[in-house]
């Protein structure tokens, strides 16, 4: 079954947003993913979201410290959010300039690069996210097409340190692009 598709939603419709993937930008020119927000403060009359890039997200918290977030108004951050019901169809939908667009999940064995992208895998009550890929799709000893993964904090940790992460071999066939 497909994975659902990731809907860019603003970020004003969550109340919580310490720790949730969100893409910043501004309507007409562009756009900046991988990002990690914290909850919104309000200075003055304005609301902002502190925004980490994913490796300072999992620095400060693998190492309990304090990073500096610059504070991007409210009005330019959207959540990725996996919406129930009709938008779960996973149905191709036109990109406009006035949101992000939608992250529609590719089958591991039909995209050109992998290693090091987001990762959704298969499994049989679901879909398992925060998954990173650490190879290209291969045969193994079996002739079977496979991919190597890891859990996203262990892949940011190998970054940070250098201690390889927990891996395992997956069925490419079970592995999904974000």
């Amino acid at each position: 079954m497909t994975p659902r598709a990731i809907v860019p939603t603003p970020a004003a419709q969550f109340a919580k947003l310490r720790g949730r993937r969100v893409v910043v930008g501004v309507p007409g020119l562009g756009w900046r993913a991988d990002l990690r927000a914290d909850d919104a403060v309000v200075h003055g009359s304005r609301t902002f979201v502190p925004v980490l890039t994913e490796h300072d997200y999992y620095r400060a918290e693998t190492e309990q410290i304090e990073i500096f977030a610059p504070l991007v108004p409210i009005d330019r951050v959207w959540v990725e959010h996996l919406p129930d019901g009709p938008e779960d169809l996973g149905l191709p939908r036109a990109s406009t300039l006035d949101a992000p667009p939608r992250r529609q999940p590719i089958p591991a064995e039909l995209a050109e690069a992998l290693t090091g992208r987001r990762i959704v895998q298969s499994v049989p009550d679901g879909h398992v996210r925060e998954l990173r890929a650490v190879t290209e799709v291969y045969r193994n000893a079996a002739g079977v097409a496979c991919i190597r993964l890891c859990g996203e904090p262990d892949w940011y940790r190998w970054a940070m340190s250098g201690n390889l992460p927990s891996i395992v071999e997956v069925n490419a066939d079970l592995v999904w692009l974000e």
